[in-house]
């Protein structure tokens, strides 16, 4: 939709043709997004999900943003006005219901509130797109993944991102070393469906 609000095409280019071609198959109806910032993946999800069907969404973000966004001097505050504004343009483009929660604050928390909800094995696709520095990866990757049904799709952006700092490359500023970590310590519990700048991987136990 050529009204939305957008200052980057990210999501374009990386995920959408990733999108593309799992969605069909995968048939998500419940999905969780961990970071939306404009909420480029966020309408995805509305136009191309709602559009076929009833879709619970859960949206968690801070909107303070992270270390980069912070040293851009970046205004997060009119980042998160342009999420509601495309949020709802995508509303209104679907005839189906959309079951959307948007969970402003840190995604340690709210993902392990929708645990202790009773949420666990519940997700049919869950997006980590949220902090880049290791440690809050890992986190969210494992806190994740309890909240992921078996056959249901887990997917990192940002894979192969890093920061280039003046002394050169911090591994702890950057996704990699987590996402490794995580698929390797899980790996009997997951399969690989897509490795590039992006990684999938569908869960295949508890």
């Amino acid at each position: 939709m050529s009204n939305y609000e957008f200052t980057n095409n990210w999501f374009q280019g990386t995920t959408k043709p990733v999108w593309d071609a799992i969605f069909p198959q995968l048939n998500p109806r419940k999905l969780l997004e961990v970071g939306s910032f404009e909420g480029a993946a966020t309408t995805y999800i509305v136009e191309t999900v709602g559009a076929l069907a009833n879709v619970e969404l859960h949206a968690i973000d801070t909107w303070i943003g992270g270390i980069e966004h912070m040293e851009q001097g970046l205004d997060m505050s009119l980042v998160e006005k342009r999420f509601l504004y495309n949020i709802e343009l995508a509303r209104n483009s679907i005839d189906n219901r959309l079951d959307l929660h948007i969970h402003k604050g840190t995604s340690d928390f709210f993902l392990s509130k929708l645990f202790a909800m009773g949420l666990g094995e519940y997700f049919d696709f869950i997006y980590v797109d949220g902090s880049h520095q290791a440690p809050d990866v890992l986190t969210d990757a494992v806190l994740s993944f309890k909240l992921l049904r078996v056959g249901g799709v887990l997917a990192f952006d940002d894979y192969l991102w890093f920061e280039q700092l003046p002394y050169g490359q911090d591994p702890i500023r950057s996704p990699k070393p987590a996402i490794d970590a995580f698929t390797m310590i899980f790996g009997r519990k997951l399969n690989y469906i897509h490795v590039g700048y992006q990684l999938y991987v569908t869960k295949t136990a508890n």
